[in-house]
């Protein structure tokens, strides 16, 4: 018996499988998150233990959102403290001269430069001598030369580790041994700031499940879409800055593989935000530098686009008079106004249950029951200052979220030069299905597909995701001397297997991926690369790469590598072999109901999706409910029931 928790800003799902027999549970997010996956659970076992816990979890994130993380010493060389307020010389928005980067995590007070010589456990360094070590709560150790060679930084960490013991200290050649001093002092920064708030956290989860026997396992999603273990999460919590989303794309490859589709967006909608990315040729888009919340973040992480649009995303009029939705979501407490909780302003659900694409007679996640009548004062509100009927008030409300959620997808397919048009749409998330089709339509995209437990996606993603380690060293070879980009890549991989080994894990592949970058260029791009084949197989990779970003390519240019990165991974905790054939049987008939469609009210039928069985056909105007997430079927499209379960859907 295996659980799967994804912790949201709105909702925690919950999954359990039982050699695989699936349940799920949608429960409203705790402020203390392990409460409510132990909720979930009890709801599914009624306190049986599992074998296995896998955790998706946004504390990391929240804390960085709040600021809510440790006070921070940043110890570099001389003359480098003021590196991460410093950045590079572009800015957040181009033609808004009062938009500014945010303040850097560090204060400068408790950033210290140290002098070339070398420091040893007992110094007695002037300058260390003078920090107030009662006050500090987490350390950053990033010297300049901190990613060619680590001796120093590890002797620095000696010297601090007797004058603050117990604070945890981050090491730039260990969380980030690449060159380019601002991001790998940011990155290392960054997972000091968060080391106390996710240790805390992570310390919750083995009290309450392991210590407890409630889990006789407990592993955690790290952002690149594997598992890493509580101890390594604790040290390493930049790697799990983007946790939760990365279970959906985990899963969404799982389901596309299994359906040969070879391109897909998976398109992840929940209460709070919606979650895009691109899956071509079956793998998965890693990159290994993103902002987050304007912090930059050298950690390899899924490719995702977020943008502030979900089904808790408020309506709003900007002092221009134009209707707007998100990115201010109503969250879990008090919710959409629909939820009974107290909830005013009108969302993108409360638009839904207006226009009957929810019903109102029913209970989101089983037990939430729906206000009908706060929903319409709601959207009635904002209609009302519009000059809009209660019904156009609300499709106005879905269609710019729609539009918004439209621009994520360019982003990650028409903005990188790749055409939607040949790619499906897979969507999951409580609000997903009742969007995707009129997103692909609107994008020319060729079909969308709903997979089963939709609504707990996520959570489902971070069972099917495998033990995973990502190492990286900075390299410089030019010239063809593969001699120590070869031996660089053998060292990385030997010690992901040692880590991977030491989490009770056997590794089953191996992959490694070269940055390469035209003689003289200032930026790279990542290249899949086997140390057995001839380098100019990656060379050719790497301009076909370039031509399709840049569109051009300098096949004749000396090239240089100035970073290779190892992945090891290991089995998953199961498989799609396991969840097997959807076998639900297609006994009982639709009913209808009256909802507003894109061109005005329309007669639908409603189909419960257990009903549904493989190869059935559904025509549109429709509506498929389940209990944790809605389907919306317009006029035109048509249905078909995959034999796992997916719903497979063209117009």
């Amino acid at each position: 018996m295996i659980l799967g928790a994804d912790v949201g800003g709105t909702f925690t799902d919950v999954v359990v499988v039982d050699n695989g027999s699936i349940s799920t549970a949608k429960v409203p997010t705790s402020s203390v998150q392990s409460e409510a996956i132990a909720e979930g659970l009890h709801r599914l076992t009624r306190g049986a233990p599992v074998d296995a816990f896998v955790n998706g979890t946004t504390v990391a994130t929240n804390a960085l959102l709040e600021r809510a993380g440790a006070r921070t010493l940043l110890v570099t060389d001389a003359g480098f403290e003021d590196v991460i307020e410093i950045g590079r010389q572009d800015r957040p928005s181009l033609y808004d001269p009062f938009s500014d980067r945010p303040a850097a995590l560090v204060a400068r007070v408790d950033r210290i430069g140290l002098d070339s010589e070398p420091i040893g456990v007992d110094d007695g360094s002037a300058h260390l001598d003078s920090v107030n070590f009662d006050d500090i709560e987490a350390i950053a150790v990033a010297m300049i030369d901190g990613h060619i060679d680590d001796a120093r930084e590890s002797a620095i960490a000696r010297s601090l580790g007797g004058r603050a013991p117990g604070v945890p200290i981050s090491l730039s050649s260990v969380v980030s041994p690449e060159f380019r001093e601002f991001e790998r002092i940011s990155t290392t920064v960054l997972n000091a700031y968060l080391s106390p708030v996710a240790a805390e956290y992570l310390k919750t989860l083995d009290d309450a499940f392991l210590a407890t026997g409630l889990a006789r396992s407990v592993a955690v999603m790290r952002s690149s879409g594997g598992l890493m273990s509580i101890g390594n999460a604790a040290t390493l919590p930049a790697a799990i800055l983007l946790s939760g989303p990365a279970g959906g794309v985990v899963a969404a490859q799982s389901y596309a593989r299994d359906m040969d589709l070879d391109q897909i967006v998976s398109f992840d909608m929940g209460g709070t935000s919606t979650d895009v990315c691109s899956i071509e040729d079956g793998a998965i888009e890693v990159s290994y530098e993103r902002r987050i919340d304007g912090y930059v973040c050298r950690m390899p992480s899924v490719g995702i686009h977020t943008v502030g649009a979900g089904g808790g995303s408020i309506a709003w009029i900007d002092p221009g008079g134009a209707l707007r939705v998100g990115p201010r979501s109503s969250g879990a407490n008090p919710g959409p106004a629909c939820y009974g909780r107290g909830g005013l302003a009108p969302t993108v659900t409360d638009a839904n249950v207006v226009l009957r694409r929810i019903d109102p007679e029913s209970r989101l996640g089983g037990d939430l029951r729906i206000d009908d009548d706060a929903a319409h004062r709601a959207v009635t509100s904002i209609g009302d200052e519009l000059g809009l009927s209660v019904r156009d008030a609300a499709l106005g409300i879905v269609s710019i979220a729609e539009e918004v959620m439209a621009g994520a997808i360019r982003s990650v397919s028409v903005e990188r030069g790749a055409d939607p048009g040949g790619a499906s749409l897979m969507a999951f998330g409580g609000a997903g299905g009742l969007h995707a089709i009129a997103l692909a339509r609107t994008l020319g995209m060729s079909s969308v597909v709903i997979p089963p437990h939709g609504g707990v996606f996520s959570a489902l993603g971070l069972l099917l995701a495998p033990p995973r380690v990502d190492l990286a060293r900075a390299v410089l070879v030019s010239d063809g001397r593969l001699g120590r980009l070869v031996e660089a890549a053998r060292d990385l991989e030997d010690e992901g297997l040692t880590i991977l080994s030491q989490a009770g894990s056997d590794a089953t592949r191996t992959s490694f991926t070269i940055d390469i970058r035209y003689l003289g260029q200032s930026h790279e791009i990542g290249v899949p690369w086997d140390p057995e084949e001839p380098f100019e197989a990656a060379v050719e990779r790497f301009s076909m790469l370039h031509r399709q970003r840049n569109g051009f390519a300098r096949s004749e240019d000396p090239v240089e590598v100035v970073a290779v990165r190892c992945t090891v991974v290991g089995e998953p905790v199961i498989t799609m072999d396991l969840l097997g054939l959807w076998d639900r049987s297609g006994a009982v008939p639709p009913k209808t109901r009256a909802i507003v469609g894109g061109r005005g009210p329309v007669k639908a039928s409603i189909y419960d999706r257990d009903s549904l069985s493989i190869g059935d056909v559904v025509e549109g105007p429709a509506v498929i409910e389940e209990r944790e997430a809605t389907t919306f079927l317009d006029t035109g499209d048509r249905l078909v029931v995959h034999r796992n379960g997916s719903l497979e859907i063209t117009w």
